[in-house]
């Protein structure tokens, strides 16, 4: 009678889980998964395998099923791979063997070699090639998710400021401080491009901008392993960056993207955040000086005002109606004089530049006079019980972690699936703290107080103040007076009213 059976391998450090669900294309009779280990394709064997008659009563010999040319009377083995009878291509011709012994026809799903899907026991040449190459790359990923269970380092070269220890990254005491001072700079500016130029200046040490990047946001560098599966394994190795400070760099880099990018590292506080509220335009800082005086006169001007390339183009169409007539320059025939057209509406005058430190000041009174009430009506997060939840689960998930070496020594767990459990819920601890350090430093009700006090914001230095600034602003309008342009007003956009995209 012919039979449908099915048979899968799950290797728990390459595969996913196992899905009942799958979808063979037709009836099974039976399903017989292994996890790690191949006991349930020898059970496969021992249920299709029928004892021998024999003379002798008190011997029960199990001896493999003749074969026959009937095909009808063949069973049929579905796998999904072809590799999955085995860890070599001996292994799998082997049991290819076993099979055909049996009486048993191999149909393969996911064929891999596109040959077809139905495999002989003696098979094509190119289709063991391929096996041999699928089992050679899985023998390289096995060995390399075996290091990421013992959270051992990656295989290739380590990263700046890190030499390659026994079993972890060590620091390099040569090259980390350059590293260090690279993240002390980019904390002190938040500018990416000036951090660059500054390690080529001061220690010779020339990396492209896109190197930066990756500095700043490898977790290698905060004590971390990552590799390429996405996983993340904390605290396996000495930091240079601590965790305080690794925050601050991941707001930095998340404002600085809702930023122009030269105003991320801008000099003055204010620059990326004002935009014209007429024409749209956003506006930069400028200096002027005067002749014999060192005083600097600070102004926001808009770059891209549209009103003022319309009144250029138009002075410059005036100008070309009056240039005179040159003396060899043929007379244009007079045309009769058209009708007046109703004169056109005048063009708004360009937006005017406007003193620096006036907008400053305002905008410090703005925010001590609007923040308070704005925190005070807004349902804002209570930080301090999501810190409480996510540290509980944190807790929760090590003490798991310490339970599991006393199920090995129960024999209830192996030392194989005890490492890969640990690996698991280390993960999943990054991930948890990754969340607890997106969250803001401090709660906003508690400080709310002494940020809307005007001498705090004064008693700060430039960078500190841009900080802050980019903390709580989003954007900074200059509303205009319709009837007198020269009349202007701000209107500060809080983040709070407008959160940034992420």
């Amino acid at each position: 009678m012919l039979s449908v059976l099915a048979y899968v391998y799950v290797d728990p450090l390459l595969d996913p889980p196992w899905n009942d669900a799958y979808d063979w294309g037709q009836s099974v009779d039976c399903v017989y998964q292994d996890w790690g280990d191949r006991h349930q394709f020898q059970q496969l064997l021992t249920d299709h395998t029928k004892p021998a008659n024999t003379d002798h009563t008190d011997l029960e010999t199990i001896v493999p099923t003749i074969p026959t040319d009937d095909q009808d009377d063949q069973s049929v083995l579905l796998v999904r791979h072809l590799w999955e009878l085995g860890d070599s291509v001996e292994e799998v011709r082997d049991r290819l063997q076993q099979l055909e012994a049996l009486h048993f026809q191999v149909s393969v799903i996911e064929d891999d070699s596109g040959e077809g899907d139905r495999v002989s026991p003696s098979g094509q040449l190119q289709i063991f090639q391929d096996l041999q190459r699928i089992q050679h790359q899985r023998t390289l990923q096995r060995s390399h998710a075996q290091n990421r269970v013992q959270a051992k380092p990656p295989p290739g070269k380590a990263p700046y400021g890190y030499r390659r220890g026994k079993d972890r990254y060590i620091v390099d005491r040569s090259t980390a401080p350059v590293v260090k001072d690279f993240f002390d700079h980019f904390l002190l500016y938040g500018s990416l491009r000036r951090s660059v130029r500054y390690l080529a200046r001061k220690y010779n040490k020339k990396i492209s901008v896109s190197t930066g990047k990756r500095w700043l946001s490898n977790p290698v560098y905060r004590g971390h392993l990552a590799y390429t599966t996405g996983d993340v394994i904390t605290h396996t190795h000495a930091a240079i960056l601590s965790g305080d400070e690794a925050a601050q760099v991941d707001r930095l880099l998340r404002r600085n993207r809702q930023l122009p990018p030269r105003s991320a590292s801008a000099e003055r506080s204010l620059s990326g955040l004002v935009r014209c509220g007429q024409c749209q335009s956003p506006m930069t800082v400028t200096h002027v000086t005067q002749r014999s005086k060192k005083r600097d006169y600070l102004y926001l001007r808009p770059t891209q005002c549209p009103f003022k390339a319309t009144q250029s183009s138009q002075a410059t169409q005036s100008s070309q109606a009056k240039q005179p007539r040159q003396p060899n320059q043929p007379r244009q025939p007079e045309h009769p004089r058209q009708p007046e057209h109703p004169r056109q509406p005048e063009q708004p005058k360009p937006c005017s530049a406007i003193p620096y430190e006036i907008v400053l000041s305002q905008t410090i009174d703005t925010i001590c006079t609007t923040l308070p009430n704005i925190v005070a009506t807004a349902p804002l997060p209570n930080i301090d019980l999501i810190k409480q939840q996510l540290q509980q689960q944190i807790q929760t998930k090590e003490e798991a972690i310490a339970q599991l070496p006393s199920l090995a020594q129960q024999g209830i767990l192996d030392a194989d699936t005890v490492a890969l459990q640990t690996y698991k819920i280390r993960s999943a601890i990054a991930e948890l703290q990754a969340s607890l350090a997106q969250l803001p430093p401090v709660n906003l009700q508690a400080t709310v107080q002494e940020v809307a006090l005007r001498q705090f914001w004064l008693d700060l230095s430039e960078p500190e103040r841009r900080f802050y600034f980019r903390e709580f602003i989003h954007h900074i309008e200059i509303v205009r007076s319709p009837s007198t342009p020269s009349t202007w007003s701000i209107q500060p956009v809080l983040l709070l009213e407008h959160p940034p995209s992420s």
